[in-house]
């Protein structure tokens, strides 16, 4: 229990149900050695946990930021609720120190697997709410777990799209915009490979490849943003 009491010190949440923190680190492999354990997977709280994690942030931006449209609130959400993101909440609380796995997982280094570690994250999501209740929860997520992160996206305008941010800096910069040209097309028809290159002023800044023109045009905006 020592252990527990360090992490939920370091997570700023004190449990008054612990085997609801406790399920929080069982990863489905672990049962599968062990039959008899008296607590089921995460999963049925990472469950829960997406949804809460879903509605605080979408509840936050719409309170916090009605400037912002639809589209830039759905932009802010799926950066914060990337298993990237999550995974590295959850290595900055030590939650892969706590992590039951099995034998196997842990040979494949499932401590830091992002997906484990973001489904935990997702599973304490869970568990706090059932502790408490939705306000206390809406309070937790945006003024302790993700506060720093959602100001930096928000400030740095992370949420855009690199053509968007491109454009902007090239029309600042340029006093004009920039053009894509689809340079290569390689594959089948349903799985086709777009090379596309990004001009500025009939320069060739950048190229971007994707499954589409479109994701081709964002990474070549992606690396000419990056250039310039």
């Amino acid at each position: 229990m020592k252990n527990y009491q360090h992490f939920q010190e370091k997570i700023n949440y004190n449990f008054k149900d612990t085997l609801l923190l406790r399920n929080v680190f069982v990863h489905r492999s672990y049962l599968n050695e062990r039959k008899n354990f008296p607590l089921p997977s995460n999963e049925r709280l990472e469950f829960l946990g997406d949804s809460v994690l879903s509605l605080v942030i979408s509840l936050y931006l719409f309170k916090n930021y009605p400037c912002l449209c639809e589209g830039d609130y759905s932009r802010i959400k799926s950066l914060l609720v990337k298993a990237e993101t999550l995974a590295e909440i959850a290595l900055s609380f030590n939650v892969d120190k706590l992590l039951l796995l099995s034998k196997g997982e842990e040979k494949m280094n499932g401590r830091k697997n992002k997906n484990i570690l973001a489904d935990s994250l997702e599973a304490l999501i869970g568990a706090v709410f059932l502790d408490s209740n939705f306000e206390e929860s809406y309070r937790w997520v945006t003024n302790f777990l993700f506060k720093d992160k959602l100001e930096k996206i928000i400030k740095n305008q992370d949420y855009q799209s690199f053509k968007s941010r491109l454009q902007e800096k090239v029309q600042a910069k340029y006093k004009t915009l920039p053009e894509y040209q689809v340079l290569k097309e390689v594959g089948p028809e349903h799985q086709k490979v777009f090379r596309v290159g990004v001009f500025i002023k009939g320069k060739k800044y950048a190229e971007g490849s994707g499954r589409s023109k479109k994701e081709a045009e964002e990474e070549a905006a992606k690396n000419a943003f990056v250039n310039l």
